[in-house]
């Protein structure tokens, strides 16, 4: 029913990397707290599973990264595709891909983020990571590639032309939004959060 709701939609609904932003997990948390102060036990318990599911997808993100690399990450290049908490937006608060980025920076990858429009705001407070304006430069030479925010504009890039640019051409499409098949076809090894 959620999906017929024209304010909701079914883009909301695809399984992926999970939310972020400044409302949602803070109102979450939030309730979740206010909830504990009542005495609202079995509410709080669904309240702190949908945040702990949420958060859960982040590592499994980071759980496929190392079974494509390997578990050591030192020296493997990561490009992520996303910064922003999702398209269409310069916002970062709460953001599952810099979250995702900044685990495999700490894990030893040098990891490369692009968007069309985060990237000031990302460097901001993950300085650590570098930066590329263009997805398909920061694809150059890359061990991995982690889709993780679904800006239009990384779905219309041609996976052929980019296999040409990347070390391994493995890519992570952990917002479901890629051509898998014609990813496929072009030569690339693909994972699909949320799918077989």
């Amino acid at each position: 029913m959620l999906g017929h709701d024209t304010r909701i939609g079914r883009r909301g609904l695809r399984p992926g990397l999970g939310f972020g932003g400044g409302c949602l997990p803070k109102d979450l948390r939030g309730f979740t707290t206010r909830a504990d102060e009542l005495g609202a036990d079995e509410a709080a318990g669904i309240l702190r599973e949908a945040d702990a599911v949420n958060t859960r997808r982040r590592q499994r993100v980071i759980d496929l990264a190392r079974e494509e690399l390997g578990t050591d990450l030192r020296g493997k290049r990561i490009t992520v595709w996303g910064a922003a908490f999702k398209p269409e937006t310069d916002d970062i608060r709460d953001s599952p891909a810099l979250a995702v980025a900044q685990a495999l920076h700490n894990l030893g990858a040098t990891v490369t983020v692009t968007d069309p429009k985060a990237l000031d705001n990302a460097r901001k407070p993950h300085p650590e990571l570098d930066y590329a304006e263009a997805p398909i430069a920061a694809a150059e030479d890359a061990d991995l590639l982690l889709h993780l925010t679904e800006w239009p504009q990384f779905t219309r890039i041609d996976p052929k032309r980019l296999a040409a640019r990347t070390h391994n051409p493995k890519v992570i499409d952990a917002r479901g939004t890629l051509n898998t098949g014609q990813w496929r076809d072009a030569g690339w090894i693909t994972r699909t959060l949320g799918r077989r």
